[in-house]
């Protein structure tokens, strides 16, 4: 969580300086949402991811340098540096990719998912989404037949609070997304997707329901964004002193952070000294990734469909 928090912080202030090309969205304040869930899965598994996939990489295992690099579209990036933020992907990791079109990471998920029961593995498949993809008529048919099929995969919906400037109070029905499982014969747990603990245990359960072969799970991970939907973004849609509350009252490294010690679990130092090697590996990225080459021209002509 704290390697999230500063590569999104550094990043927010790289594209300031305007280092950073094409659109970028952030995910600081939801990293208990991507680690809690990821910390269930190995190599094997699969994620799904959207276009705030930072988060969602770094906790799946991506390495720090290379998404670094692509968000530079420097060479050595982790797509040739032609994917840019919004488009990394991992193989190696299981991760599919981030995905700038809402909702598509579902079905994606849902394909592999079919392809490790087909196949007879134990892999699960995670789809992370937002409230806003949600409503998005793949995402819904996606959720029939990952029951009608009893698919291994976890639906992680990521409620920030916001489709963009919608509010999900006001565009989803149901009151909550979790409601929507009991239609498509799934269970479906809401969880507090600010407490790093709440989300683990429910991730916990619904990975081992998949992996025993038990069907699709439901989960309502209710987050907030500290950053806009995308850098640039004025926030006027966002309440006077809404997000200074979050980062105030509701930023899960602040409260693992209090958890922990409080339990007697782990120092506070030691939390401290975490948070700092994690400034270092970011910096450390960022500094390589400025020196970097840009990708040879050629490159423009590979590892796409049409032939040139």
């Amino acid at each position: 969580m704290a390697v999230i928090r500063a590569f999104e912080e550094r990043v927010s202030a790289e594209f300031a300086k305007g280092k950073i090309p094409g659109f970028v969205h952030l995910y600081a304040g939801q990293e208990a949402c991507a680690v809690g869930v990821c910390m269930h899965l190995s190599d094997r598994d699969f994620i799904g991811s959207t276009h705030r996939g930072h988060g969602h990489c770094i906790a799946k295992g991506s390495d720090v340098t290379s998404m670094m690099l692509e968000l530079f579209g420097k060479q050595g990036g982790i797509c040739g540096g032609k994917g840019g933020s919004m488009h990394l992907a991992d193989f190696d990791k299981g991760i599919m990719g981030a995905n700038s079109i809402v909702g598509a990471a579902v079905p994606l998920a849902l394909g592999a998912a079919l392809a490790a029961k087909t196949k007879g593995t134990d892999h699960v498949a995670v789809a992370f989404c937002g409230d806003g993809g949600s409503n998005q008529g793949g995402v819904l048919e996606s959720l029939n037949l990952a029951s009608v099929w009893k698919l291994p995969v976890v639906f992680a919906f990521e409620d920030n609070g916001y489709a963009e400037t919608t509010a999900s109070a006001w565009a989803v029905a149901g009151g909550a997304i979790a409601n929507r499982a009991a239609a498509f014969g799934m269970p479906g747990e809401l969880v507090d997707g600010f407490d790093f603990f709440a989300v683990h245990e429910a991730a916990g359960r619904a990975v081992a329901r998949a992996r025993a072969g038990a069907g699709p799970t439901l989960l309502h991970l209710r987050t907030g964004r500290f950053f806009g939907h995308h850098e640039g973004d004025s926030q006027t849609y966002r309440g006077p002193g809404e997000v200074a509350e979050l980062r105030r009252n509701h930023d899960c490294l602040k409260l693992f952070h209090t958890r922990v010690t409080e339990a007697g679990l782990l120092e506070g130092s030691a939390l401290d000294e975490l948070v700092h090697q994690a400034g270092e590996l970011v910096e450390n990225a960022v500094r390589l990734a400025e020196a970097a080459p840009l990708p040879p021209h050629h490159t423009v002509h590979e590892n796409v469909y049409v032939s040139y």
